[in-house]
């Protein structure tokens, strides 16, 4: 049996942009892709603090050392420039995998979104 375990979470990351006329996805600093262990075109929850709303969408990588999270397309409408969100992926593993899993958290620094 495989079960769906939190792989990696960015936590308290800030809106930085919201494009209604990009195809789709979000645009996450590739600096933090790295740190959580995120891959371009990864499936990724993203959870927004300030309204609740939550969806699904994949990722695509944004400049290094800029912080950018970016929601693209549709998405656009379910944020605002500032909203605070928190960026999960999963994976499916046996549960003798997931007992030994450590999940990538990541915690940015809250007003810039780059890495302490």
């Amino acid at each position: 049996m495989l079960i769906h375990v939190v792989k990696s979470k960015i936590h308290r990351v800030k809106v930085t942009g919201a494009d209604l006329n990009y195809i789709g996805s979000i645009t996450i600093d590739e600096d933090l892709m790295d740190a959580a262990n995120i891959v371009q075109g990864e499936k990724i929850q993203v959870v927004n603090n300030n309204n609740g709303e939550r969806l699904e969408t994949y990722v695509i990588p944004g400049p290094r050392k800029s912080g950018e999270i970016t929601l693209n397309g549709a998405a656009a409408h379910k944020v605002n420039i500032g909203d605070v969100l928190i960026l999960i992926t999963y994976a499916m593993m046996s549960m003798e995998e997931a007992k030994m899993h450590k999940p990538y958290l990541v915690f940015p620094d809250e007003a810039t979104n780059l890495l302490k």
